[in-house]
């Protein structure tokens, strides 16, 4: 006698439903710039199935980059004016520098705040403000490490300009380091941007820097981690708005 089907809502399908829901909390979805990067060591390891060091080696390979492209969801603090991190990683700098020349934003220093990100970061980039996009400039460059002060002025970097509705002007720019050879930006002059949406991403090893308006108080220091769409590292007053 053939097995009935199995009511919605009973046991069972609760209790797998239950377990699907754990696994996709448990692993955070794949950013679409990483497939072909999961992909092409998985076919390795189908089409080398036989050699247990091939599959190994394909299966291990394509759980790295699993692991490198993850995309968590994240949820931004609601309050009005704040600025969140555009990236994970550990804060490295926060002073006050020129924005990229390439901008065109002149040479008053601004408070900036740089974010390294080493390989085992989420890196993905956050939008640190709801605003519209004025500018994405992409600079070549050399590939130093990310860490080092000087790779804001000589290393490949993409550069976006956001302006929010109080017309408070703000910077981030995708910095390539030691290994990343490859920037992603998928902003465009005129997007409107919601604080915490992803924008971008740099492959292997990179920095992430952003530039306040003037007078904006940072509230993160050297050394501290952040979480990106989720930590705060300022918070913008009108007095920092553009007259």
């Amino acid at each position: 006698m053939a097995r009935r089907p199995t009511p919605p809502g009973t046991p069972e399908t609760t209790g797998i439903g239950h377990v699907v829901d754990l696994v996709r909390a448990a692993i955070p979805p794949l950013h679409p710039a990483g497939l072909p990067f999961v992909a092409a060591p998985l076919a390795v390891a189908v089409v080398g199935g036989r050699r247990k060091w091939v599959r190994r080696s394909g299966l291990l390979a394509a759980a790295a980059c699993a692991t490198f492209f993850r995309h968590p969801k994240r949820v931004p603090p609601n309050r009005a004016g704040v600025v969140v991190a555009p990236a994970d990683g550990e804060v490295a700098l926060v002073d006050t520098a020129c924005p990229p020349p390439e901008l065109g934003l002149g040479d008053q220093p601004l408070p900036r705040v740089s974010i390294f990100l080493s390989v085992l970061d989420v890196h993905v980039q956050r939008t640190p403000v709801s605003g519209t996009v004025l500018a994405v400039s992409h600079q070549s460059g050399k590939f130093r490490s990310a860490d080092l002060p000087e790779a804001s002025a000589v290393n490949e970097r993409n550069s976006m300009v956001l302006e929010t509705q109080n017309g408070q002007r703000l910077v981030v720019v995708q910095i390539a380091g030691l290994l990343a050879r490859r920037i992603v930006c998928d902003a465009q002059v005129g997007d409107v941007l919601t604080i915490g949406d992803t924008y971008g991403l740099i492959r292997f090893g990179s920095r992430v820097d952003t530039y306040f308006p003037a007078g904006t108080e940072l509230l993160v220091e050297p050394g501290q981690r952040t979480i990106g769409a989720e930590t705060v590292l300022a918070v913008l007053g009108s007095s920092t708005a553009e007259s």
